[in-house]
């Protein structure tokens, strides 16, 4: 446990009990102390029992604790059959003790059941060789008590001590995220049986006689009605627990369609979670810039995962339940199975335990703030182009020269008079302001709109045939405007106002022009 350090060491520490007493037993048998041996064995029982009771807690590889109840309850109404009917008074049938025979062949079930749901663990491999070896010891020392008849003995010592010892041991510890059983109706009868079992045993053998084994059928039914009210208890409180998170996410699915901004849909995805999960630190996300200034891994953009831990495998090969980790559930648009383009995700840092238990509500609630994200762009971007339409309806036939720009300075609305003025039919699509200015002007142009604020800014654009017109171009920083998002820049022509030398064509070889004229980038820098 030292070596691979397990998620639980409880299990595993009573297996390692159950061995112990095994080999005390042994001891005292060999002694000849055969009551005490017998409290040695039937201890044994119970400490593996206790075992695979303990691997079925927090969500482990045995597919269920309901399944593990429904075989101990069946496994206790068959020992009382064999007990009242078969053993009767005497606890042995020849030289073979049934008890042990009995336990034997439950434990060999229940490993079996463990290695269908682990998929051929190697630990769990070795747990059912230990209990077939222990089985046919049992069997083959009652019939012919020799010293290779024990060897069953050796096997289970050495397969149990093996399990421990394999590396595998760590998966039937580690958590995963809940699943949902389906509902089978054998399970369900087997259960109706084995509770019925111990009236019927009480009725049969009164029938027949006196009723000599009223104090084992009582306990037998005592016990097999507790594992039914325990088996009705955890179905009530899986029910309960999965309407909660059923109420959650219609709340917050509710919330999330009434939100107006990013601002709502954060505290949506807030209140979600709080209801979802105990306190868990939250971090929402919208796009991966905000990852990246958390250091966190961007969201994928193609189809994958619906939410990854922040720590590979490799790098946490045994995850503790109890420990803090980190669970990135991407922002995916559940419809259409396709990430948002702008990324982004809903990070959760919380108990690994409690945050695979709500696993599948958490990659849901990030589906449903996806789809508000982009029902809110959308509303937005179809306002802007409202708002752009109205515009090209009441300024298309002014004079006036007024562009607008997203955030990136990519022209999204040009007035007519601005083509006109370029000489150009129509400007290009994703052209920026900086394409249309002069090389001399650009890098002040774009260090003017990179600034909070309004300003004015003088330039020189280039038309088609590199002449180039001069213009004051006054700007509105208006990013934060819901139906701008962007800037709204107004040119004012003053080219006349200036040396119609400078409006002249710009050629390769300046060295071939007269004097005057390579004398004009020393006038443009001071023409304003």
């Amino acid at each position: 446990m030292n070596r691979f350090r397990p998620a639980r060491t409880g299990p595993w520490l009573l297996i390692a009990a159950s061995v112990a007493c095994l080999a005390l037993g042994d001891i005292l048998y060999a002694f000849g102390r055969y009551g005490i041996a017998d409290v040695s064995y039937l201890s044994m029982f119970v400490t593996i029992g206790l075992a695979l009771l303990q691997l079925t807690r927090g969500g482990t590889l045995l597919m269920t604790r309901a399944r593990l109840i429904d075989l101990v309850a069946c496994a206790c109404a068959t020992l009382l059959v064999v007990w009242v009917f078969v053993i009767a008074d005497s606890h042995r049938l020849g030289d073979i003790v049934a008890t042990d025979v009995i336990g034997a062949l439950l434990l060999i079930g229940v490993a079996a059941r463990l290695i269908a749901a682990t998929w051929f663990n190697w630990s769990a491999v070795l747990l059912c060789v230990g209990a077939a070896g222990m089985l046919s010891s049992d069997i083959a020392y009652g019939l012919h008590p020799r010293w290779w008849t024990e060897t069953g003995f050796m096997v289970l010592y050495l397969a149990w001590g093996g399990a421990a010892l394999h590396s595998s041991m760590v998966e039937l510890t580690a958590p995963i995220p809940a699943r949902q059983i389906p509902w089978k109706g054998r399970w369900a009868a087997l259960l109706g049986v084995s509770v019925a079992t111990p009236p019927i045993v009480l009725l049969v053998e009164s029938l027949s006689g006196a009723v000599t084994d009223g104090v084992v059928i009582a306990v037998a039914g005592a016990i097999t009605l507790v594992l039914m009210i325990t088996r009705l208890s955890d179905s009530a409180l899986l029910s309960n627990q999965a309407e909660a998170r059923e109420r959650a996410l219609r709340e917050a699915s509710a919330s999330l369609v009434a939100a107006p901004d990013e601002a709502a849909v954060d505290e949506a995805v807030r209140a979600a979670v709080g209801k979802l999960l105990p306190p868990t630190k939250v971090l929402f996300a919208t796009d991966d810039r905000k990852l990246a200034l958390e250091a966190l891994p961007a969201a994928a953009a193609g189809p994958g995962s619906r939410s990854w831990w922040l720590s590979s495998p490799t790098a946490a090969p045994n995850p503790k339940p109890d420990v803090e980790a980190t669970l990135i559930c991407p922002l995916w648009l559940e419809p259409l199975a396709v990430a948002r383009p702008s990324g982004g995700a809903l990070v959760l840092t919380g108990r690994r335990e409690t945050l695979d238990a709500g696993r599948d509500a958490l990659e849901v609630l990030a589906g449903q703030a996806a789809l508000a994200l982009d029902r809110i762009a959308l509303v937005e971007a179809i306002g802007r182009r409202d708002s752009d339409l109205y515009l090209r309806a009441v300024i298309r036939n002014t004079a006036d020269i007024m562009l607008v720009t997203d955030e990136d300075q990519v022209i999204r609305y040009a007035s007519p008079a601005l083509r006109s003025l370029l000489g150009d039919k129509e400007i290009p699509p994703f052209a920026t302001l900086a394409d249309l200015v002069h090389p001399d002007d650009r890098t002040q142009v774009r260090r003017k709109l990179r600034e909070n604020g309004d300003g004015v800014v003088h330039c020189a654009l280039q038309r088609s045939d590199e002449s180039q017109v001069l213009v004051e171009a006054t700007y509105r920083d208006l990013r934060e405007d819901r139906l701008v998002q962007g800037y709204v820049v107004t040119m004012r022509d003053v080219t006349e106002a200036h040396d119609p030398a400078e409006r002249i064509p710009r050629l390769d070889h300046v060295d071939e022009l007269p004097a005057w004229v390579n004398r004009r980038s020393a006038q443009h820098k001071f023409r304003y």
